[in-house]
């Protein structure tokens, strides 16, 4: 029931194309929320992309060009 809930129901669309990285990607959301998981993961997902898009642009005390 689980892997029909997680996989077929949302990747067996008609007319439905999804890649491997589409898919993996949505499986994995998909996951999060099933187990409970989504809003502690989404609160990991925030801090790293602040990390990414702007504490490393200040590093050293200097600004990097965007």
């Amino acid at each position: 029931m689980a892997c029909r809930h997680l996989v077929k129901d949302r990747l067996d669309i008609t007319g439905a194309r999804w890649g491997v990285d589409g898919a993996e990607a949505v499986l994995k959301l998909r996951a999060l929320r099933t187990n409970g998981d989504f809003d502690a993961y989404w609160t990991w997902h925030e801090q790293q992309e602040h990390a990414r898009n702007h504490q490393a642009r200040y590093r050293a005390g200097l600004m990097l060009a965007v």
